[in-house]
């Protein structure tokens, strides 16, 4: 497996550990040990990523998917993700890879390069970081988003959105589009769902907004966890006055899965509930998903 040395812009020291700034966690990693995200590794007091070049799923998608609505619409993508990712969902629909590390499933030897000049042989307009979390694969993901602009090929992402404000800033002007997961409206709730904090993905909505990164939100409604109408009120609200009342909104269906497996499918009428409060709220492109 390829080892590729991160920027020390993303990281520092504190004795034998290493502070990794990737994303909020701020994971702080002993030799030998990697981050939460199982990608970045701390060897011999120096940041490495073991996810570059070593995409575990590669696919040709409709873009719909994703899902995004409003770009591109009706065309084809290439989809790559590698293994790992830095939340903990309960509800993980892609465990099996987003939940190991790049050395322990099986996976690709394929470079920026490679990747840029598939999408290129399948006539695809576009490549989407996708089906795990990308910041985990955040330098491969950079750098094939570079060429990818480089031969007049769209970039997506397809995220939970929890990275920190400099390397999302760095990596924007190369990205044309992204889905940011916004689980609920609660950060009690966030924590627990995720293990991670509520906070982080509202600054990553703002700053890809302030970039120009065409963006659309999905949100999961889990029964008695995330379906709580006065938070999905209180979201569809700050959305509105956030300047987001023309970003489109998936609220997508839950179905058992993973941790939850043994929570019943979000009903139907819950969904179109939401999706009439939404509009009420001023929210212009509601869409439902998973019916």
């Amino acid at each position: 497996m390829y080892l590729h040395r991160i920027s020390e812009i993303l990281w520092s020291r504190k004795g034998d550990k290493i502070i990794c700034s990737l994303c909020p966690h701020y994971c702080v990693i002993p030799k030998g040990k990697t981050g939460r995200c199982r990608t970045r590794i701390n060897k011999n007091g120096v940041l490495y990523s073991l996810a570059y070049g070593n995409p575990c799923s590669v696919a040709i998608d409709p873009v719909e998917k994703k899902p995004l609505y409003h770009f591109l619409s009706g065309s084809q993508v290439l989809s790559i993700a590698t293994a790992g990712c830095n939340f903990r969902c309960l509800n993980c629909q892609n465990w099996t890879i987003s939940q190991a590390s790049s050395d322990s499933i099986d996976h690709y030897d394929l470079s920026p390069g490679q990747i840029v000049n598939m999408a290129l042989r399948q006539k695809v307009p576009s490549i989407a970081f996708t089906y795990t979390e990308p910041t985990v694969f955040y330098e491969y993901m950079f750098d094939i988003a570079v060429k990818a602009h480089e031969n007049g090929l769209k970039t997506i992402m397809v995220s939970n959105g929890y990275i920190n404000p400099a390397p999302l800033e760095a990596l924007c002007p190369y990205m044309d589009a992204a889905n940011i997961d916004l689980k609920c409206f609660d950060d009690k709730m966030y924590r627990y769902l995720t293990g991670g904090k509520l906070q982080p993905v509202l600054d990553t909505l703002l700053a890809l907004q302030k970039a120009g990164v065409w963006t659309e939100i999905t949100h999961l409604v889990i029964p008695g966890l995330t379906d709580n109408p006065v938070w999905f009120e209180s979201m569809c609200r700050w959305l509105a006055e956030n300047g987001f009342a023309s970003t489109p909104l998936h609220i997508s269906r839950f179905f058992p899965t993973y941790k939850l497996a043994y929570l019943p499918p979000t009903p139907l009428e819950q969904i179109m509930r939401a999706k009439e409060t939404a509009q009420k709220c001023g929210l212009r492109f509601v869409y439902p998903g998973n019916i």
